[in-house]
């Protein structure tokens, strides 16, 4: 490993990840450095990719569903650059009303999907449709006696460390180097990126994507820039349960939790959206009741299933909920890529694409809404 390298991104979850296997394909020479810290978001999550069902509005939306689409080019890269799992499928989603509370919520949803496949069509390469009860339950046979439920046939679910993974070894097909390391301090001279000071050698280069996650507000200070990150704690659940699951639908309700099911038997459940828990990510028993009560208020039939696992993941959530992309104000070769919060899974592939994009010099005007400098 020589100490040169035209980009060092700092930070290897499925956002720089995503940023060193994009550099890397078009022939950047690229160091990717991550002190794989305990609670990264990547490791925890189970993703859910599905713009489509949300109801939230401009910039996140359009930004969501190009990241969406973006996946189906990405995994068949990845067919050919690496030969391992990529713990991506497709999946059905039902978005459902379990009780009264949540019938509002269901109806201003379905009105915004509706509108919105009036304005532009149905989303791409899927179709949304009601349910009865009775068909919601036969998709997913755990589930509630629903009061309302849509279908999505054109979601997906994808397991974060898998997919890092996965990554990561095709980053490496094009000569993506990493080093399990802490990147300590940026050197900037002149207003300019000189160099990464990783456990304690000096790297050289010219340009540095910060997608440290949680972590990343850290590097602010060195940048002359705000960085307004802080970790969100999420506590996720993996069950065992004695059916076949591979045809089971994604379940997502209105109170921020949701079911994944995965070919093998097992469903996770979560995530708790905590605030304000600092740099701790482990299990507490508060999360655990928060989680299994919502799993079988949603699915009463998971009562009976047995806990495989669960993980716990600090999600980095920026001051005004949307992400931090693109380059630093003032200091030419810095870059970052940070703040997905809950969306990182589903953002972030896209993310590092435009993100090395830029590191490349065309930036897309796609990244503008998403500057550090609003902050």
């Amino acid at each position: 490993m020589h100490e040169r390298y035209e980009a060092v991104v700092v930070g290897g979850g499925i956002v720089g990840s995503a940023t060193a296997y994009h550099l890397a394909r078009n022939g950047v020479e690229t160091l990717l450095v991550d002190r794989r810290d305990e609670g990264r978001a990547t490791d925890a999550g189970a993703g859910i990719l599905s713009a489509a069902t949300s109801s939230r509005g401009e910039p996140w939306f359009g930004f969501a569903a190009e990241a969406v689409a973006y996946y189906d080019d990405l995994v068949a890269a990845l067919e050919t650059d690496q030969d391992g799992p990529r713990g991506y499928a497709k999946r059905d989603l039902l978005r459902v009303a379990v009780d009264d509370e949540e019938i509002e919520e269901f109806d201003e949803t379905l009105t915004e999907v509706r509108r919105r496949e009036a304005a532009a069509g149905p989303p791409a390469g899927g179709s949304i449709a009601e349910l009865s009860t009775e068909d919601a339950r036969a998709a997913f046979p755990p589930l509630a006696d629903v009061r309302r439920a849509f279908r999505y046939d054109d979601a997906a679910r994808v397991d974060g460390r898998t997919f890092e993974g996965a990554l990561r070894r095709a980053g490496e097909t094009h000569g993506l180097e990493t080093r399990d390391a802490s990147a300590e301090r940026l050197v900037v001279e002149n207003d300019s990126i000189e160099a990464v000071v990783v456990d304690g050698d000096r790297i050289e280069t010219g340009r540095v994507v910060v997608a440290g996650g949680a972590w990343s507000a850290a590097f602010g200070d060195q940048l002359g820039i705000s960085i307004p990150i802080e970790p969100q704690r999420g506590q996720i659940v993996h069950l065992d349960v004695d059916a076949d699951t591979t045809d089971w639908p994604i379940v997502s309700p209105f109170r921020g939790h949701y079911l994944v099911s995965w070919d093998d038997g097992r469903v996770a459940v979560g995530a708790t959206r905590e605030t304000g828990t600092g740099f701790a990510p482990h299990t507490t028993v508060a999360g655990l009741r928060e989680v299994l009560d919502e799993a079988t208020r949603v699915a009463p039939g998971l009562a009976e299933a047995s806990v495989q696992e669960v993980r716990v993941g600090l999600r980095p959530v920026s001051a005004d909920g949307l992400p931090a992309l693109g380059a630093v104000p003032g200091i030419e070769g810095a870059f970052v890529a940070t703040g997905h919060g809950p969306s990182g899974l589903q953002l972030g592939p896209y993310s590092g694409k435009l993100v090395a994009d830029a590191v490349r010099g065309d930036e897309s005007d796609a990244l503008e809404p998403f500057g550090v400098d609003r902050f």
